[in-house]
């Protein structure tokens, strides 16, 4: 399955990168390549929606994890939209839960202030 990466920058001062897809060994190179580009471009506030994500392996969640470092080494943040409980379980299980800020919608993430 192809992965697509869709930036909204609707919410100022967040910007929402909804990604669709299987995040993998295959694809995750991608979404990194995405985030690293949001943060040189400026962005600070970034709301990555998990929401159409298929499937999400250790590939997937080192990458957001690096995002999360690197944006809160520029004095952001990264926060997740999930609801899916076979992709929320993941985080569960690693433990994620408690690094990331995890938001039932876009909206929801860019209303709380971080």
């Amino acid at each position: 399955m192809e992965l697509d990466l869709e930036v909204d920058d609707s919410r100022q001062p967040y910007t929402v990168l909804a990604v669709k897809g299987e995040v993998d060994v295959y694809t995750a190179p991608r979404l990194r390549e995405k985030l690293v580009e949001l943060v040189s471009q400026g962005k600070r506030q970034v709301v990555v929606d998990l929401e159409g994500v298929e499937f999400l392996d250790s590939t997937g969640l080192g990458v957001l994890v690096g995002g999360l470092k690197r944006l809160r080494s520029h004095d952001g943040d990264l926060s997740l939209v999930c609801t899916q409980q076979r992709i929320l379980k993941v985080f569960e299980i690693t433990g994620l839960t408690h690094v990331f800020s995890i938001f039932a919608s876009a909206d929801e993430a860019a209303s709380t202030s971080n």
